[in-house]
């Protein structure tokens, strides 16, 4: 099993995967990538989700 860090504050998810933030939350909001919330706010998004969806995409 491996340790990496799974969850992401979603500025740094944005950064991490090159990704914009909006686009994050779309796929968040469209049920593609999970997320955390606290008071109804994207705190936190799945690294692993994200990674998914973007293999997705460019099909690598």
């Amino acid at each position: 099993m491996t340790m990496n860090k799974t969850w992401y504050p979603l500025d740094e998810a944005a950064a991490k995967f090159g990704v914009p933030a909006a686009r994050i939350l779309s796929w968040v909001e469209d049920g593609l990538v999970r997320a955390e919330e606290e008071k109804g706010k994207v705190v936190r998004v799945n690294g692993d989700d994200l990674e998914l969806k973007l293999e997705e995409m460019t099909g690598l």
